[in-house]
């Protein structure tokens, strides 16, 4: 694949519904129609995949995960954890076709890695767009775990624009804007498709954080320049700067001061971060960064690239209904 070619993106608004009634046994059996439709298109794309490394006693074993083909010459998406400490390995799909694979590249921070099949495998599933994912939603996740071919589970999208902490080796870093849903999730999902009810693959699954909950990639513009980098270099050159947060309403006086709706939360402070030195705070409220306003995390994530490394960050929260400036310089994320 060219590095830079673009692959499809396909635009998943969906309409309100048209308002007719129907009884519970017809709701139920068209639920259930969506979900088997929808498992039935997404699983050809989706292969389980076990990654293994060199040693000095020979190829072992490191991780093993799902992964999601994307484009028609063989390349797959996959969690990075999945991938981490590993160079190879083999992707075996839902009919039972195995091809070789080699890794392409991973981005520790949104949990995203590439890697190329080196035989033939199936055409690519399409891509939607998470941006305009609701709470309440319906999805499907669909895995294809080493021996669980189809693994497949549906729920509700019940939250958007988390960030969640987790541990590699002994850093801990912080995956921004993950979906949250009731779809419930096993470490061999870990890679696999979150599609809406149109098939479209929204997400990448992750159970990395072992929370007990269905937690994924989305699936947007900041994930599609990340998978382009991965393509590119085999790599991401982020920005760090350290927190955990979540996005909520601003009340009313709050709004009126800042002409804001909605601010970032902060939960939690990594520590010896960026943040933490720019003298961020757990229960601050972040309003803008670079002097744009932020409300999601990714719309944070969107100003942590590259350019943003080693330069003044400014910083504008609310704490205990003052407004405060701050400013961080962020590291390169290792």
């Amino acid at each position: 694949m060219d590095a830079g070619q673009e692959f499809a993106f396909e635009d998943n608004r969906t309409g309100p519904g048209n308002g007719t009634e129907a009884d519970d046994d017809d709701i139920l059996d068209a639920y259930s129609q969506t979900v088997i439709r929808v498992a039935g298109s997404v699983t050809p794309h989706v292969a389980a995949i076990e990654m293994v490394s060199t040693r000095r006693n020979g190829r072992v074993r490191v991780g093993s995960g799902s992964a999601v083909v994307f484009t028609g010459d063989g390349y797959l998406l996959t969690n990075a954890h999945v991938v981490a400490g590993t160079e190879s390995g083999r992707a075996v799909f839902a009919d039972g076709k195995q091809s070789d694979v080699e890794l392409v590249g991973a981005d520790p921070l949104s949990d995203l890695a590439v890697v190329r099949g080196l035989g033939r495998t199936p055409p690519p599933a399409v891509l939607g767009n998470a941006e305009f994912l609701r709470v309440g939603q319906l999805v499907i996740a669909v895995g294809n775990p080493l021996g669980l071919s189809g693994s497949v589970t549906a729920g509700v999208v019940s939250g958007l624009g988390r960030s969640i902490p987790v541990r590699a080796g002994e850093h801990r870093r912080v995956i921004e804007d993950v979906i949250q849903t009731d779809a419930a999730l096993n470490p061999g999902n870990s890679g696999g498709a979150l599609a809406d009810t149109k098939g479209r693959i929204v997400g990448i699954n992750t159970a990395v954080a072992g929370l007990g909950l269905g937690l994924a990639v989305p699936i947007n513009r900041t994930t599609q320049r990340i998978i382009s980098s991965l393509l590119k270099d085999g790599r991401v050159h982020r920005a760090y700067l350290g927190l955990v947060s979540t996005p909520i309403p601003l009340d009313a006086s709050a709004v009126v001061r800042t002409g804001q709706k909605e601010g970032l939360r902060v939960v939690e402070v990594i520590a010896g971060s960026p943040a933490e030195l720019s003298g961020l705070q757990p229960g601050d409220v972040v309003l803008q960064a670079q002097g744009r306003a932020v409300s999601s995390a990714e719309s944070l994530q969107k100003l942590l690239f590259e350019e943003a490394i080693g330069q003044p960050f400014p910083l504008t929260v609310l704490r205990e209904g003052n407004l405060v400036g701050l400013v961080a310089v962020p590291s390169e994320m290792g």
